[in-house]
Order: C-alpha cells, then sequence, then structure tokens
C-alpha cells in the first residue's frame, strides 16, 4: 500500500525512482587488537586509506570545477580536505594505534566522538556545520578501510532513474553522484541550507530532507516519488499516481523550457516599472550561467571563496585576477563584490586561529577584516585595481556599528594613496556600499545612509538573528521564517528608508530567488533582487505579471500585520 510521509522541500522537481540506501558503515566498526610486530602496517593502512580519499576529494573537486555545479560545492570540499590534515583527527588516530594497539577504524571513529563532543559543547551552526564535516571525511575513510566504496546500482531498464535516501550526504558524496542517473535526494536530517539542499539545488535535483526516519520506512529498489516543490515523498505508489506524477513532471518541465524563451526580455511590471534581476556567484567560473539567462549583473560576488581550503592566502595579483575577469566578461553591467565574509569558523591557513564559544556573534565578516588590516588592505587594493575594468561597486558584510564603515573607507583611502604613489590606476569615483544582515542596522539605517552609496539586505543572516534561530539545526529549523511579521517590517523598513534618501536597495539572501516572495518584495518597493543565476528567469515570469499600483497597498496592509497565520494567507492571496 502506498504511504505518503512530509518532510522539507530544499528543491523543487518531481522524480520518479527506486529507492537506494546509503548506510553509515562507520557507526558500527568492529574493535580487535593488533599484534605489536604488525602495528606499523596498520598504520600504514590508515595511511593508504587517507591517500585514497585524498585522491577521491580532488578528483570530484575537479568534477565540481568542470561542471555547473554551485562552487560552493568546492569549498565543502576543501574543507573536508582540510579535516585530513587536522592533527586532533587522523595524527590522532595513529597515535591511539599504537598506544592502544587497536585497528584504524576503530581508532578513527574512537577520535571523531572525541572531537565531535567538543563540537556539541559548542551551540553554534558554523561550527555544528564544520562537525558534520568531521563525520562525513570519517565515513569515507572507514568505507575505504572496510572495502566498501559504496557503488551505486546501474542503470535500470525501466527508465526510471535512482532515489538517494540516507541519513545525510556530505557534499563529496552528492557531486559524485552527478554522473549517474540520479533522480533525486532523501534525507533524515538537513534544513534549506544544508550540504544537500545546496548541492540538489545547484544540480536541479529534487530533494526533501529533515524526514527523521525515512531510511526505516523504506526498502532497497522500492518505488518512490519526490515532490521537491511540496516536500512530499509517496512511497510504493501505485500506477495510477505514478501517472499523475509522470503528468505534472511533464507539465513542470515544459514550464522551465518555457522561460528560455524570456532569457532577452526586459523585467518590466505590467505598469511599467524595470527591475533589476541580478546574480550571485563565487568566483569566475560562475560566469556561463550568468550569461545562460542575460542578468543585469552582479548583487553578490562572495570574494571568501578564495580564501577557504587552501594552504596559502591569495596575494593581491591573484585576487586582481580574479575581479579582472569578471568585470572584463561583464563590462556594460554592475558587479557588486563583497569583501570577505569569514570568522574563526572558517579556517583561514596562514592566519592566527582563535577560539571563539560562538563565532556566528563573535569575530566574522567586517569584523574580521578590521581585525586583519594588512590582509584588508591587500584585498582592498586588488579592488581598486580591478576597478578600472568595469563597473564595480564594493560591498561591506555585517554591518553594526558606524565606525566600521569609517574605518574600511579610511582603509580604503589609504588603498589609494598608495596607488597613487605607485601610478597605478583606479577608479577614484567607486561606490561603496554595505550588508543589512543584523536587526541593529535595519533599525538605525541613518547612519549607514549618510556614509554608503548603496544597501543590500542579506535575508539568510537577517532572519536567523531577528528570529534566534540556528537555520542549520533540525530541531529548530521549522521556526526559520521569512514571513514572521518581525523580519518583514526590518525588510520593508530598510527597502522604504532607502526610497525615502534616494539611495538603491538590493535583497541577496535566498528570499530574493523564491518566487513565493517576489510579488510581497516588489509591493515594498524592491527593484533590485540578486540571487542564484538558475533562479532569475522563473522571478522574471513574476515580475511580468506584477501590477505594482494593485500590490503595492495590499503589501502595505500585510506589513501592519502581527499574526503570521495571516500573514502567510495575504501573501498566498497576492498571487490569486
Amino acid at each position: 500500500m502506498p504511504f505518503t510521509i512530509h518532510g522539507l522541500p530544499v528543491s523543487q522537481g518531481i522524480a520518479i525512482g527506486h529507492v537506494h540506501l546509503v548506510s553509515h558503515a562507520m557507526l558500527e566498526v568492529s574493535h580487535y587488537h593488533v599484534a605489536v610486530r604488525y602495528l606499523p602496517e596498520e598504520v600504514e593502512r590508515l595511511n593508504e586509506a587517507v591517500a585514497t580519499v585524498q585522491g577521491e576529494l580532488v578528483g570530484l573537486k575537479a568534477a565540481a570545477t568542470a561542471g555547473q555545479s554551485h562552487s560552493e560545492v568546492g569549498a565543502f570540499v576543501d574543507l573536508q580536505m582540510m579535516m585530513l590534515g587536522d592533527p586532533m583527527l587522523v595524527d590522532a588516530a595513529r597515535e591511539l594505534i599504537t598506544a592502544r594497539r587497536c585497528n584504524a577504524e576503530w581508532a578513527l571513529v574512537q577520535q571523531m566522538e572525541l572531537v565531535v563532543e567538543q563540537f556539541d559543547q559548542i551551540e553554534d551552526p558554523y561550527l555544528r556545520e564544520r562537525k558534520a564535516d568531521v563525520v562525513q571525511v570519517v565515513e569515507r575513510l572507514v568505507k575505504v578501510l572496510l572495502g566498501h566504496p559504496g557503488h551505486l546500482p546501474p542503470k535500470r531498464r525501466d527508465g526510471l532513474g535512482t532515489i538517494i535516501v540516507a541519513h545525510d550526504l556530505s557534499p563529496a558524496d552528492t557531486i559524485g553522484f552527478r554522473d549517474h542517473n540520479i533522480g533525486g535526494f532523501v534525507t533524515d536530517v538537513g534544513g534549506p541550507t544544508s550540504h544537500t539542499a545546496i548541492v540538489a539545488r545547484s544540480l536541479r535535483i529534487p530533494a526533501v530532507v529533515g524526514l527523521h526516519h525515512i531510511r526505516q520506512l523504506v526498502e532497497e529498489d522500492e518505488l518512490l516519488i519526490i515532490d521537491g516543490t511540496r516536500g512530499v515523498v509517496i512511497v510504493n505508489p501505485d500506477e495510477r499516481i505514478v501517472e499523475e506524477y509522470r503528468l505534472r513532471r511533464s507539465e513542470l518541465e515544459l514550464e522551465r523550457s518555457k522561460l528560455n524563451r524570456l532569457k532577452d526580455t526586459r523585467a518590466t511590471t505590467l505598469d511599467g516599472e524595470d527591475v533589476n534581476l541580478l546574480a550571485n556567484i563565487e568566483g569566475p567560473k560562475d560566469l556561463a550561467q550568468v550569461r545562460a539567462v542575460n542578468a543585469d549583473g552582479v548583487g553578490l560576488y562572495r570574494t571568501e571563496f578564495l580564501f577557504i581550503g587552501r594552504d596559502s592566502l591569495p596575494d593581491e595579483d591573484e585576487q586582481y585576477e580574479a575581479y579582472r575577469t569578471v568585470l572584463k566578461s561583464l563590462p556594460d553591467k554592475p558587479v557588486t563584490i563583497r569583501t570577505f565574509d569569514v570568522g574563526a569558523d572558517k579556517a583561514l591557513n596562514g592566519v592566527t586561529a582563535r577560539f571563539e564559544p560562538n563565532p556566528a556573534l563573535g569575530l566574522r565578516a567586517i569584523r574580521y577584516s578590521l581585525a586583519e588590516p594588512q590582509m584588508f588592505l591587500t584585498q582592498l587594493r586588488a579592488l581598486l585595481r580591478a576597478s578600472v575594468h568595469g563597473q564595480l561597486k564594493i560591498m561591506i558584510p555585517m554591518l553594526a556599528h558606524a565606525h566600521e564603515i569609517d574605518q574600511t573607507l579610511r582603509l580604503i583611502e589609504k588603498a589609494k594613496a598608495e596607488l597613487d604613489v605607485e601610478r597605478i590606476k583606479y577608479n577614484p569615483r567607486l561606490e561603496v556600499g554595505g550588508m543589512i544582515e543584523v536587526p541593529a542596522a535595519a533599525l538605525a539605517l541613518g547612519m549607514f545612509i549618510r556614509r554608503l552609496s548603496f544597501l543590500s539586505i542579506g535575508t539568510n543572516d537577517l532572519i536567523q538573528y531577528t528570529l534566534a534561530i540556528d537555520r542549520s539545526d533540525e530541531a529548530v529549523v521549522h521556526l526559520y521564517d521569512p514571513l514572521h511579521p518581525a523580519v518583514l517590517k526590518l525588510i520593508g523598513g530598510t527597502i522604504q528608508a532607502g526610497a525615502r534618501f534616494g539611495l538603491p536597495v538590493s535583497v541577496c539572501g535566498e528570499m530574493a530567488g523564491d518566487p513565493a516572495y517576489t510579488l510581497l518584495l516588489l509591493g515594498m518597493g524592491l527593484r533590485n533582487f540578486s540571487m542564484h543565476p538558475g533562479n532569475i528567469l522563473e522571478i522574471k515570469q513574476q515580475v511580468l505579471r506584477a501590477d505594482l499600483g494593485e500590490l503595492a497597498p495590499r503589501v502595505q496592509r500585510i506589513l501592519k500585520m502581527d499574526e503570521q497565520s495571516k500573514v502567510r494567507e495575504a501573501v498566498l492571496r497576492l498571487a490569486g
């Protein structure tokens, strides 16, 4: 008999296929003693496993770079490579093998549990994500040690794909699935910003997460339907249900093909208001996607992906080349480059690390940059040098204080003075803007409006900080709500303040690329949306159907509501 399970929809689309269960072999390793004379061989067995996994990760990184995958995937793989070199993990396991005369896989799991316990004592979303990377790296090592590489089943004769069902999936695992006939992902844990969600969206594979005990409820090779738009998983559907979802899938595919016709259409509302649809990127390799949808420019270039997961920091010339490449590829379009948004949770090799009990509230983003002025000055010099090649704008992340802007502007002037001495050209009228990501900034906009040329609302962090929700924690992820009245008041207030003072405002968080919120944001007065390139045409379709004269008064009434259920109902009615 068919039955239905509901989870969190994180990647749109419909998939019909057969279950392939991905197990966690590492949780069931045996413990046995190793004779003293064989201990060197046991250590060498661990060394060989580490070398094998390093080779796998290098291959996966190359696959991520060569394909159309979201470049965050490459950063995740880099982070797992760093885990392999962490002395608290592999080096400590080697010592444990010798000291306890035990087998390599048991030593690894014991050391992993010690490391995970340390992370569990720090209730922080970023460190918890890093904990997941530790677990996933050890799982890969144990699979190699046990001789269980976890091959996928061959393509099926019935033409249906494979549905991966797992407790959780690492970025490396999901990228490894790319060249197989994978229909979708289903996991016990996870949320909208989990690794599985990010990779599934980048690969355009339907996914539902947060199903808790899905691995215990399905069997290998069982038929499954995933509705990644509604968050529904149907187990063992009958032929009538399968046909219904085949028809829905065909309709979705037809809609997607129609969207491609909008590529060269200007995003203009029914009453003639132009809207800018910009792209979020992580580097030059994303340019093909930007051009494929004819984006109006780049609204967010995340420069931290030049810094994370490498043995040395990028020097000024390397940064300059990366920025110049993007600017020259989009000569007539604006490119907004965010200064690096890193913290103690995101390791930068070559920089002195410091322990923080709560990095999300600690030395991160602009605070980190100002604490490392020489590193920051190097980036600012590279940005200024690149500014002559296009329409560059600099954006400062996570502002909360006026002195953070003042210090940044002084460093920019210092960089200009150095370049003047060296007779290196730059754009002297370069615009500098800031991100509104914390409630303090949204509630005290005057000090930013007086100092900056534009603002960009980072909704992911703004929602997290406003609601005190760790968006990576499945226990509270259901409370992460973009339609909470407090969140909407902060977003709407920022957009309206920008309009009053003639300061451009954009939204560059997940809300900008979600068609469920397009009409709401338009009605608030937003005219600059920045999102993953793959979402631009769908948002453009929403813009083309919008009548702002009719929308604006309805949205203003929504902003006065203080009941979430009423807000949600009113937002749904906007499209009616």
